[in-house]
């Protein structure tokens, strides 16, 4: 019987962290990040989160070595907002969906044209 706990779990971390991102960071580059997906892992000791930044405010290495530079910050805001036994390891990792979406988007809007 499959296990819906580590997809739940996931969603709760992705909205947490969206929000602690947005309101509680003093680092402007980091208020502007986009948490798009969180998976867990079977044991919820680790969460991968899957970030985007939608302006040009930094490149991808700056912004996950800043992310990775507020893990301690980001890892004690998490464990006062969800309620877990262990709070999960994070594993920043960069989702270039939406640039790639928009390159999509650009080529068919070129090709009707």
């Amino acid at each position: 019987m499959p296990s819906y706990r580590p997809e739940s779990v996931g969603k709760a971390i992705q909205v947490a962290l969206s929000e602690i991102l947005h309101t509680e960071t003093r680092d402007p580059a980091l208020s502007e990040v986009t948490v798009t997906a969180v998976t867990m892992s079977r044991d919820l000791r680790t969460a991968r989160v899957y970030v985007s930044v939608m302006s040009g405010s930094g490149s991808q290495p700056q912004v996950l070595e800043r992310l990775m530079g507020a893990m301690s910050f980001l890892r004690r805001a998490l464990a006062q907002r969800v309620q877990l036994r262990h709070v999960p390891e994070l594993v920043f990792a960069w989702d270039d969906s939406i640039t790639q979406g928009a390159k999509i988007d650009q080529l068919l809007n070129n090709l009707n044209t």
